[in-house]
């Protein structure tokens, strides 16, 4: 793989590589755009933690790019060199249900240029359209052979099934990543997707069997799944009045990645788990309870935890 362009010359604790996009919201109220992408969700709401992170995406250089671009800013994350790679920005519309929860279709080119990593980040996070996509998926694959040994590597497919051909095909690329990462998180709806039939537990199994050191299944009112090859926890969800579920996903899995990096010399013990698993809860908790992928803020999520 190419060595050039670098992501960048700054060492940062988190590189999220994957898709950025524009949110066109339709709801009875009208249309809203929110920028938008399960990596960039993740990486804006590291930013809004004060983790210091980067984005290796590809947007266009039109007045959506720059929305997106000022977004990101606006929280600290850096956008890497080789983003700004496309004639035009990628769409999803979402589409209000009365319970608040969205349905998505998608106007989306995903290519990155070979890009090598300069230097191996704490965390490398990848998911979503990024790793099923082509040409780009390639190119993230590639990414994380690189990083093993190296960095962390944490993954959310946030399964987009009108994007994805058979349902095989998708379970086989999926498959070929989980090998390649340390950290697999996903909701309940995409692992039912992926394993029908199989119950929340013996699909967490059957990541661990396929090479992730951790595996995380969220299950929105009902808690998340937390287990490894020793230990399988069900951390409690902290209640939430819903404005809408946009971003809630990837607010959790933002709050994920900043308890892994702040876990210390415990590892993966039960009381590290279960306080990894409430602090993410508690961020989704917020974000649900305002419009569009609103994470919180390090200061709001320490409020919230100590009420």
């Amino acid at each position: 793989m190419s060595a050039s362009p670098h992501l960048t010359p700054e060492p940062l604790a988190v590189v999220v590589v994957g898709e950025a996009l524009i949110d066109i919201v339709k709801s009875p109220e009208g249309d809203i755009e929110y920028p938008g992408g399960s990596p960039a969700n993740v990486a804006y709401g590291l930013g809004r933690l004060d983790v210091k992170a980067g984005l290796l995406t590809a947007i266009g250089r039109d007045e959506r790019g720059a929305a997106i671009a000022s977004h990101l800013e606006s929280a600290g994350v850096v956008l890497l060199p080789g983003s700004k790679s496309l004639e035009k920005t990628a769409t999803a519309t979402a589409r209000i249900a009365a319970d608040g929860s969205a349905t998505y279709t998608f106007d989306i080119d995903w290519a990155l240029p070979p890009v090598a990593l300069p230097y191996a980040p704490r965390i490398l996070h990848t998911g979503s359209i990024a790793t099923f996509l082509e040409p780009g998926a390639g190119v993230v694959r590639g990414l994380l052979e690189q990083a093993q040994g190296g960095s962390m590597v944490t993954y959310d497919p946030n399964i987009r099934p009108d994007l994805l051909g058979s349902h095989q095909e998708a379970l086989s690329l999926f498959e070929e990543m989980v090998p390649l990462t340390d950290v697999v998180r996903m909701s309940g709806s995409d692992a039912r997707w992926l394993y029908p039939g199989k119950d929340l537990e013996d699909t967490a199994r059957h990541l661990l069997a396929l090479g992730a050191g951790l595996a995380v299944i969220t299950q929105g009112a009902k808690g998340s799944l937390m287990a490894t090859k020793h230990i399988q926890l069900t951390v409690p969800a902290v209640p939430s009045a819903v404005a809408d579920t946009i971003g809630a996903g990837d607010s959790y899995t933002s709050a994920l990645i900043m308890g892994l990096l702040l876990r210390g010399s415990d590892g993966m013990a039960p009381t590290v788990l279960e306080r990894i698993g409430t602090i993410a809860s508690m961020a989704s908790s917020i974000t649900v309870g305002r419009p569009g992928a609103n994470p919180p803020t390090h200061r709001e999520l320490l409020a919230g935890m100590a009420r």
